[in-house]
């Protein structure tokens, strides 16, 4: 059975910083591209950042470039987001997903983890 679980959300003050974690299980970690997402209700879900299944290779939206890294260990079946100078339109639930195109093809989605940005 595949688990995508994210942790590390909460509520910061702009400008703060907060550090997701995605744990995987039931999957061959380091065969997946993996990617966050996020969502805020009324909203189509928008990616965030991407990285390759080496964490050779890393892309992100521009709403995020210079304040998010997406990064993963793949010793750990972990991905991580570490986002910096948070701002409140980062206000979202975020949401890991593992997606392989190739054989064993798969696309799976952790539950979420709500980020808050307020002061």
């Amino acid at each position: 059975q595949v688990q995508l679980v994210e942790s590390g959300g909460g509520l910061v003050q702009p400008g703060g910083s907060l550090r997701l974690s995605c744990a995987a299980s039931g999957i061959t970690f380091s065969m997946y591209f993996m990617h966050w997402y996020r969502q805020v209700p009324g909203k189509e879900r928008e990616l965030v950042a991407a990285i390759s299944s080496a964490g050779s290779s890393t892309n992100y939206a521009d709403s995020v470039k210079g304040r998010f890294t997406i990064s993963r260990d793949n010793a750990k079946n972990t991905m991580y987001l570490q986002m910096n100078s948070l701002k409140p339109e980062d206000t979202a639930v975020y949401y890991c997903n593992a997606r392989r195109t190739t054989l064993p093809i798969g696309n799976y989605w952790g539950q979420g983890t709500q980020v808050t940005v307020s002061s």
